[in-house]
């Protein structure tokens, strides 16, 4: 099932964050997720579209949304690879259409992700705040 964000889901959304974070981001600086971390409390998840996935009556990703730009999506690592991913994305497609994303270039089982879905890479930056390189990933039109 997927939902719309509550205030009541912020702490296991955060842990979700967490788990998936450390999994896809290893090579963060520990002070960029830090910061990270009290903003997706403090700022991401209250001023984006946040869409909640729950299996079995539980909390196990979500899919934040900036207008058409996928700001995060994040997956417990134990539901990786089993189609949660895909029904988020397909959710966020049903209402917004082609879509756009970041990714950081060494998170290879994210562009993965996205490639498999569709998204095409559309241009490669630092991404100052970390100092990694970001790519700009987003779905062709049609």
């Amino acid at each position: 099932m997927i939902r719309r964000y509550v205030l009541d889901d912020t702490d296991a959304l955060i842990a979700i964050w967490e788990k998936a974070n450390a999994f896809a981001h290893p090579f963060l600086p520990e002070a960029f997720v830090t910061q990270v971390a009290r903003d997706m409390r403090e700022l991401y998840l209250p001023n984006a579209e946040t869409w909640v996935l729950e299996d079995a009556g539980q909390a196990v990703g979500f899919i934040a949304l900036v207008g058409n730009e996928i700001g995060g999506l994040f997956l417990h690592p134990s539901r990786h690879r089993k189609g949660f991913g895909r029904a988020l994305v397909d959710h966020a497609v049903a209402l917004k259409g082609s879509l756009q994303v970041e990714v950081f270039k060494e998170n290879t089982s994210g562009r993965a992700f996205y490639e498999r879905y569709g998204f095409v890479s559309e241009e490669e930056y630092c991404h100052g705040p970390s100092g990694h390189v970001a790519v700009k990933m987003a779905m062709p039109a049609g």
